[in-house]
């Protein structure tokens, strides 16, 4: 049988038991064939990376070695969490590397939507490489592949990474949740036992908040983006609405409107609030939400976060809209 085929009988991850089940099997199978190597992995914050992290860390330790690559796209305070679950509650071997002045130059004036995927996707593979070259005695590479990867993709975990990662890398993998499922790598991910907020972390694009800051980026509309997102999320949270919607998020698109603050005409951003729900993200509906949030997350938005002047809700389905705007 293939290694990449799930076997027909294969249980599902379902419960707790099952999944330190799984968690011991592949335990042993990584001991077995990394030995007293090293393995490399780059720990995004997303939900299978992180899996595999603490799962090679319960296995091998120190042997791992993580690269956390902020390119200063990040959601407010997700780098931050990696480095506190991983490097001081979990006593990662983790190198954590701080690009956002480098992606942000590189980013400045370009409004091309693939153009941005095309320079943080790249931008990331140097970085990455650029800190794996500083490294000896690397043998294995590990990756966050999961069964979808797998029969969607012939297994490359290009998305996983912004970009993919350096193509001559000569290492070999180390993939232990490749033929799990997300709801089950979530579930193996809780025995493990990392945040909930983690855990089920929303779907992420590669290039982070850089397609959702609207056109060329700038610091402050990609702060603004950042604050207006944190908000969204946290309300959300007190709603009882996380776990209810599946992907939510905000766009600040690359024009100003008009408005009246403090008796002064004002000349700022809007603020858009994109929420779906859909089972295979080929479609999604747009929730109902109710009013009393949206009311609320407009009034911290115009009172926190500078140079926004008005907040919108998108209530296009997919199709004709994509979920995400870039």
């Amino acid at each position: 049988m293939e290694n990449n085929v799930r076997p027909a009988d294969m249980r599902r991850i379902n419960t707790a038991e099952l999944a330190e089940a799984f968690i011991a099997e592949q335990v042993e199978k990584v001991r077995a064939q990394v030995g007293e190597k090293k393995v490399l992995l780059a720990l995004s914050g997303g939900v299978d990376s992180s899996v595999v992290a603490a799962l090679l860390i319960k296995a091998i330790g120190k042997q791992l070695v993580c690269v956390h690559v902020n390119h200063g796209l990040m959601r407010k305070g997700e780098s931050e969490q990696v480095i506190e679950v991983f490097r001081n509650q979990l006593d990662a071997n983790l190198i954590y590397v701080d690009a956002t002045d480098r992606f942000l130059d590189l980013l400045a004036g370009v409004e091309e939507p693939e153009r941005k995927r095309k320079i943080i996707g790249g931008e990331f593979i140097k970085v990455f490489d650029e800190e794996a070259g500083k490294l000896e005695g690397i043998t294995f590479l590990a990756q966050g592949t999961i069964y979808p990867d797998i029969l969607e993709s012939d297994g490359v975990k290009a998305h996983h990474n912004v970009g993919g990662l350096p193509e001559d890398m000569q290492f070999e993998l180390v993939e232990p949740v490749k033929l799990l499922f997300k709801d089950e790598v979530r579930v193996v991910g809780k025995a493990l036992g990392l945040p909930v907020s983690m855990v089920e972390r929303q779907p992420f694009p590669g290039p982070g908040l850089g397609v959702r800051c609207l056109g060329a980026i700038t610091r402050d509309r990609l702060a603004a983006l950042r604050e207006s997102d944190a908000i969204l999320r946290e309300e959300f949270a007190k709603a009882g609405l996380a776990d209810k919607v599946w992907q939510f998020f905000t766009v600040v698109p690359d024009f100003r409107s008009t408005g009246v603050r403090d008796g002064r005409r004002a000349f700022d951003w809007p603020v858009i609030i994109r929420a779906v729900n859909t089972v295979d993200a080929m479609t999604a509906t747009v929730p109902q939400l109710p009013w009393a949030v949206l009311e609320t997350v407009t009034s911290r938005v115009l009172a926190e976060v500078p140079g926004v002047c008005r907040v919108l809700y998108d209530l296009t389905p997919k199709p004709i809209g994509t979920i995400e705007w870039e």
